[in-house]
């Protein structure tokens, strides 16, 4: 076991509850409980009075999202309510010719399949390529077509657990024509990423799985030479060019991303999401990724010693936060009650129990989880 490590002051151990779900849904900081408080008290005393505060912290979170995905403008990040409609937005946006394809995993989480196959009726192709290879970046890359209008892909996949490395497809794509969509649900605040250096046209990512944030409030990435290539299907008040001069009768879309967020912000989330990711950059996500790294190496030798085997890579090049396993002789879904009956919180996913910590988890909870096997 590594040298023992405090736990974290944002999150306060408590002795009934081993949580490992972070690829799922996970605790808010400390902080992030006080700023929702905070909010909550000012909303009931003072109503909207201080909104110019408010609209102060909306654009932190925007220069913070910014920096979490490689210092891109913030004129390139939506604010939208979650990783299915951003990528709704992407597929009904987009003008599709029947014979087109898009390309995507066997693996994704059906957020990153169900507004694809929902393009049937144009005559637009879904083409799953199969990861369960030596070189899965390949695969993807050799399945690219003449056809081929777009491919959408997780950077992490949520069962498995591999950690794609993304740059080489989106080159490929680049040099094609072909647009490219990360679904970056499960590196977002686990990992460094860097959406210039994959080449990526369009990020899309819900906050509350490894960016410690509120459920209802996604980032959404549309690369600047890109966004005139989708076609609004939503309109309202706040995505036009002057969303604050309520008289004026003729109006022109925003000149930036703005223009994919139709209506009012969700105020309670900006704050929450906000402050989540003050801490990660506190930390700074190379730390993060080191910290997550260790206690992930710690969870797969500890899995090893006690016979399971794993569904997840065990190279750390492949790993983000997901560990995924099974226990000889014993069904997952019986290991999933046994281990929730002992207070772990977890998830039987990919076909197997899944385990995601995160940076600060203490040692002592993967230890009290591993016993409980």
């Amino acid at each position: 076991m590594p040298s023992s490590v405090p736990d974290h002051m944002e999150f306060p151990q408590q002795d009934d509850l081993l949580y490992l779900n972070h690829a799922a849904v996970a605790p808010w900081p400390q902080r992030t409980r006080d700023a929702v408080c905070a909010f909550a008290e000012a909303n009931c005393s003072l109503g909207a009075r201080d909104y110019p505060k408010w609209l102060g912290v909306e654009q932190r979170l925007r220069q913070r999202l910014a920096w979490l995905i490689g210092e891109v403008d913030t004129d390139e990040i939506a604010l939208l309510k979650n990783t299915s409609e951003g990528l709704s937005v992407i597929a009904q946006g987009l003008d599709w010719q029947a014979g087109d394809q898009i390309v995507i995993s066997d693996q994704e989480f059906p957020s990153n399949r169900i507004p694809w196959q929902a393009l049937a009726n144009q005559g637009v192709q879904v083409v799953e390529v199969n990861l369960d290879v030596d070189d899965p970046e390949q695969a993807i890359i050799e399945a690219l077509t003449p056809s081929t209008r777009l491919v959408s892909l997780s950077a992490v996949q949520y069962g498995s657990g591999l950690l794609m490395d993304m740059a080489p497809i989106g080159k490929a794509c680049r040099e094609r024509g072909i647009l490219f969509c990360v679904d970056a649900i499960q590196i977002l605040g686990a990992l460094p990423f860097d959406a210039r250096a994959c080449m990526a046209d369009f990020v899309v990512a819900d906050g509350h799985k490894w960016m410690l944030g509120p459920e209802g409030l996604a980032l959404f990435y549309c690369r600047r030479e890109v966004q005139p290539k989708l076609t609004l299907r939503q309109h309202g008040w706040h995505m036009i060019a002057n969303p604050g001069d309520y008289t004026r009768k003729e109006w022109k879309v925003a000149d930036n991303a703005k223009r994919f967020e139709c209506g009012s912000p969700n105020m309670l989330g900006v704050h929450a999401l906000e402050a989540s990711l003050s801490l990660l950059q506190e930390t700074t996500m190379d730390t993060v990724a080191d910290r997550l790294a260790e206690r992930v190496q710690y969870l797969i030798d500890g899995l090893l010693q006690r016979g399971a085997s794993l569904l997840s890579p065990a190279a750390p090049e492949r790993c983000a936060g997901i560990v995924t396993f099974t226990l000889p002789g014993e069904d997952p879904a019986a290991t999933f009650q046994r281990l929730k009956q002992g207070g772990v919180v977890c998830a039987e996913r990919g076909g197997g129990v899944r385990f995601s910590p995160h940076f600060y988890t203490s040692y002592s909870v993967i230890d009290r989880a591993l016993a409980l096997l």
